[in-house]
């Protein structure tokens, strides 16, 4: 009779154990994290922590001598999933992420494939910044923003660029041009 039941609580924790699913962060994007990459990885460990993937360091260089370097993670088949800029510090980590995959989603479901309503509907707004042809959405107390093109916006707002553009004024439907993450 002790072994039916020690078979019984034995299976009964195989079956649990099966059905507690990891959560899987190969795609998460977080104040803190981008997949796979944190805030205080080292630009130079890259290759250890994508080391299923490809990763492709291109450096240009200006008249001046500065370097300014991207690097670019690709999945194994091509797909470019993320572009990096390390900063300059003496051990670099990284400054900035360029989600360029739609698999990548924040921690509220927002990915490049996401409109400015969802942006609204899910994050508070810090401020809104207006450039030459795009306009800048950063959130409250996040390291992470977002870039819509102008050319999402009425027309009568689109070519000047010293307009302050408020939310009200962009429509729902605006597409994400860019989704970053900036880490200082």
């Amino acid at each position: 009779m002790k072994s039916i039941k020690t078979i019984l609580i034995l299976f009964s924790i195989i079956i649990i154990a099966q059905c507690t699913k990891e959560d899987d962060k190969t795609f998460k994007i977080s104040t803190d994290a981008v997949g796979k990459l944190d805030k205080t990885s080292l630009a130079r460990d890259l290759d250890l922590i994508y080391e299923n993937d490809s990763v492709v360091r291109d450096t240009i260089q200006s008249n001046f001598g500065n370097g300014s370097s991207k690097i670019k993670i690709y999945e194994k088949g091509g797909a470019l999933l993320l572009t990096l800029t390390p900063n300059t510090d003496s051990i670099p980590t990284i400054q900035n992420v360029l989600i360029n995959d739609k698999r990548f989603k924040t921690d509220k479901g927002i990915s490049i494939e996401s409109t400015f309503k969802d942006i609204q509907e899910k994050y508070e707004i810090k401020k809104i910044i207006t450039s030459i042809n795009n306009v800048i959405i950063l959130l409250k107390d996040s390291d992470i923003y977002f870039t819509i093109d102008k050319a999402q916006l009425p027309e009568n707002l689109r070519y000047q660029a010293n307009t302050n553009i408020e939310a009200v004024q962009i429509p729902d439907a605006a597409k994400i041009k860019y989704l970053m993450v900036g880490w200082d």
